[in-house]
């Protein structure tokens, strides 16, 4: 086990460096991987595949880098937060809206006498014709604000 992860780190080592790799067994017996050539042992020069050399992995980022790209994931999820805040706070007011229109129209359908404030801020009773028109205008408004889109 020991000696798969000794081959594993002298491999990566080995295509970072693209460096000569040689094997020898030591005087107890252990199998060695190194670049340099012993001087007083056998060493058998390894070839390293050419797939090994181009997969190296890539050279690691600079904290300033990876700085950056934090800050940029933090701006981006800080927009999208703001952009689902002014889409909830507009669904709010059309709802508002819409119901405030429906209530409009409701009153105006329900029937019976009603009144409006003239200029000198007196009660003066709409006609049929004034409600029929106000029906109308708030039936108009409803169905424009409380489209479904």
């Amino acid at each position: 086990m020991k000696g798969i992860v000794l081959l594993t780190c002298v491999l990566a080592v080995a295509t970072l460096a693209s460096a000569q790799l040689y094997k020898y067994v030591d005087k107890n017996g252990k199998t060695v991987y190194t670049d340099q050539p012993p001087p007083d042992a056998d060493p058998k020069a390894m070839r390293i595949p050419s797939s090994a050399q181009g997969s190296a992995p890539p050279p690691a980022k600079s904290a300033v880098a990876q700085d950056r790209e934090l800050q940029k994931g933090r701006d981006k999820a800080k927009e999208n937060e703001k952009k689902a805040e002014d889409t909830a706070a507009r669904a709010r007011q059309q709802e508002e809206l819409c119901a405030s229109a429906t209530m409009a129209y409701q009153q105006y359908s329900q029937g019976g006498r009603m009144t409006k404030l003239d200029e000198k801020g007196e009660k003066v009773f709409l006609g049929d014709a004034e409600i029929d028109a106000a029906r109308e205008s708030s039936k108009r408004k409803m169905d424009e604000v409380c489209k479904k889109s």
